[in-house]
């Protein structure tokens, strides 16, 4: 008729985590039901990461004779529930338990002196601030003997009581209860005797008529510890119990009323019926009690587990009141199981009202991680630091994480910050400055290029091959313009037009250069007695030589960006706080292939500019393009290992830099003397002027 205990158990572990009380003291009656309740629940408290801090066995019945046993178990007891971490106990037992926990502060004012303390007054009584946790099998009751002692040690206690509602009548039946032949009842004459101090008449025996029992006290007037009122756990069960037994009694007649009937028999005596033969009735009766209740039978022949969770306020005069202030039942829903009123509950005045904290440490905090004391259990612990990219964003981590790809642990290791995206954009310094520069020379290269155009048929513009000077003006016009496809938020297209177009750009510019190169070279061996490279002077080679080169450069491009092409990528780990994003290139092999490609046309530009840089010629560009390689070199060279060793978004600004510089330097090397001729010295730009400088 009583709950199932696992239900409670559960409930007292829900309590605990509820209020993250990890470090517990129990105290049980030194039985066979306390042995039992240890082993059932310290595995339960271990599951759910909660220690016992002590386990306190009680006497179940104290000799009282023997005070240097008494004595033992008082100090042993004290000692534990001074423990200044354990502020949290559980009392397992029966109601002599609290008596055991009440007499522990009552004798002992003193607990270093070798004896007992047989009396005390109130204000040397030891302050002691705990929460108890009181299962259902203790009632809250003293003895006589014990009036006038303190109760405040069990203020604010929680108690799992049996589910219990008032019943209609029942105040007024325990109001109409007197002593009325107490010889034929004796329970009721000792309770009597007890409860109000007294004692009835002895014929016998002479007495005091001031200690006499008069039969006219009244059971409301005695304060709670000795009488309840109110309708406890307990009484409730017994009441459901016999009616539970009554409407099985009433089906057994009914059905064997019937059936005798049925025989010819007429009557049906309950006294032939044994014990056992309620069981198939019992499981299967439902009714209402009085109290409105609907009463059942599971299906593991148990009544519901429902425990009622109460907490104890105890008045000045003794009295106490229990709160109800949350429910453990097994048959609610998934989630509503346990149910605590926690603002409802009136801790111990010690407590300030402040929900009472029971660990063996303090918590570590987020940022920091338990680390195991050797030798303690596993509730007393230290608080390490989380390593350099973990956090703990919650009390009492087992282990620090990592943040998630696309986040970062702050400062104080307690949480992740989103990384901010990161590129060379146009609205930042660097951004805005290197697209003014790639602009400026575009402007530049375009006004260079006008002026060849307006004079082009003066011999300055017309020297060593006029189409491929606008070719390669052009050429250098797009390589400037090619540097704004790095500046901004990396997309498909741009990814994919980054690096070939540069490639594919520079290799013409490059080939146009080899081209007047070779063209100064096989003019000068055209010009000896009887040799045949006349038959390649003339545009069809310049124009061979920048068509082949740059097909091949293209066949490269082509085959890039269609095995393997660059694309849009996100770096989340070369940078702590920012999420990298760039282009991938894809096939780094045929990167590198263009590159290297562009490089050796530049090398073999360099070998035959330096070989025919003293060749007589009409303005001989051999000299200038020599410079300019060497500058070309000094720059790819430099970029190389700078390249490599920046991240990020600086990586595209070595490599705009880098396109700026050689583009700047070919400008410069091969367009700043003939421009300053043609703007500065109109005079110096006639055949006779550079032929006489080219001797």
């Amino acid at each position: 008729m009583v709950p199932n205990e696992a239900h409670q158990y559960m409930g007292i572990i829900s309590l605990l985590k509820h209020f993250g009380w990890i470090w517990v003291g129990i105290f049980v009656v030194d039985d066979e039901s306390g042995e039992n309740f240890l082993q059932t629940v310290e595995p339960l408290l271990s599951k759910n990461g909660i220690c016992s801090a002590f386990t306190q066995k009680l006497p179940k019945l104290p000799r009282f004779d023997d005070f240097d046993e008494v004595y033992d178990v008082l100090l042993s007891s004290y000692k534990d529930v001074k423990d200044d971490k354990a502020h949290t106990f559980i009392i397992y037992g029966e109601s002599m338990s609290l008596i055991w926990l009440t007499a522990i502060f009552f004798f002992l004012q003193d607990p270093q002196k070798n004896g007992i303390v047989q009396q005390s007054k109130k204000d040397n009584i030891p302050s002691v601030t705990k929460v108890w946790i009181i299962t259902s099998q203790i009632d809250f009751m003293l003895l006589g003997l014990q009036r006038s002692w303190p109760l405040v040690l069990f203020q604010g206690a929680i108690c799992f009581t049996i589910h219990s509602k008032e019943l209609p009548g029942f105040h007024d039946f325990l109001q109409s209860i007197k002593p009325d032949g107490v010889k034929e009842n004796g329970f009721l004459k000792d309770f009597w005797e007890q409860a109000f101090d007294c004692d009835f008449p002895n014929p016998s025996v002479p007495m005091d008529t001031s200690g006499q029992c008069t039969g006219e006290e009244r059971l409301e007037s005695l304060p709670d510890p000795f009488f309840e009122m109110g309708m406890t756990g307990h009484s409730y069960s017994i009441y459901n119990a016999v009616h539970a037994v009554a409407h099985a009694l009433h089906d057994i007649s009914l059905k064997r009323s019937k059936h005798r009937s049925m025989m010819g028999h007429n009557t049906f005596e309950l006294q032939d019926l044994q014990p056992w033969q309620l069981h198939l009735y019992l499981h299967g009766i439902s009714f209402n009690n009085s109290a409105g209740e609907t009463l059942s039978f599971t299906s593991k022949k148990e009544m519901g587990g429902v425990f009622d969770i109460m907490n104890m306020v105890i008045f000045p005069n003794k009295s106490f009141l229990r709160v109800k202030v949350g429910e453990v039942n097994d048959t609610a829903p998934e989630g509503k199981k346990f149910i605590i009123h926690e603002d409802m509950i009136m801790w111990h005045p010690g407590f300030n009202q402040v929900t009472p904290i029971s660990v063996c440490n303090e918590h570590c905090l987020p940022g920091h991680q338990k680390k195991r004391k050797e030798g303690e259990k596993f509730c007393c612990y230290d608080c390490d630091a989380c390593p350099e990219g973990k956090i703990s964003d919650q009390n009492d981590m087992d282990d620090c994480f990592r943040c998630p790809e696309d986040q970062y642990p702050n400062r104080k290791r307690n949480q992740c910050i989103s990384k901010a995206l990161s590129f060379l954009s146009y609205e930042e310094p660097f951004g805005i400055s290197l697209a003014s520069i790639a602009l400026s020379f575009s402007l530049l290269t375009t006004l260079v290029l006008g002026t060849f155009v307006k004079h082009k048929d003066t011999p300055i513009v017309k020297a060593n091959n006029r189409a491929l000077t606008y070719t390669l003006l052009v050429s250098l016009l797009l390589c400037f313009l090619s540097s704004l496809l790095f500046i901004g938020k990396p997309g498909k297209v741009t990814c994919l037009l980054r690096q070939p177009a540069f490639g594919m750009i520079f290799s013409v510019a490059v080939s146009c250069m080899l081209a007047k190169t070779i063209n100064v070279v096989v003019a000068f061996m055209a010009t000896k007695p009887g040799s045949s490279m006349r038959r390649w002077v003339g545009r069809r080679l310049a124009y061979s030589v920048v068509v082949s080169c740059s097909f091949i450069q293209s066949n490269l491009c082509v085959l890039w960006l269609m095995t393997s092409p660059p694309f849009p990528d996100v770096d989340m780990h070369s940078a702590t706080t920012e999420i990298i994003v760039q282009c991938n290139e894809g096939s780094v092999t045929l990167l590198y292939c263009v590159l290297g490609y562009m490089g050796l046309l530049a090398i073999a530009s360099f070998i035959v500019a330096f070989l025919a840089r003293r060749l007589p010629d009409s303005f001989n560009e051999a000299k200038f393009i020599t410079k300019f390689m060497l500058l070309f070199c000094s720059v790819w060279l430099s970029f190389l290992p700078t390249y490599l060793s920046t991240k990020g978004k600086y990586m595209v600004v070595v490599e705009i830099i880098s396109i700026l510089a050689s583009s700047a330097g070919l400008l410069g090397c091969i367009f700043a003397p003939k421009c300053y001729i043609i703007a500065l010295r109109p005079e110096l730009n006639n055949k006779e002027q550079l032929i006489r400088r080219s001797n």
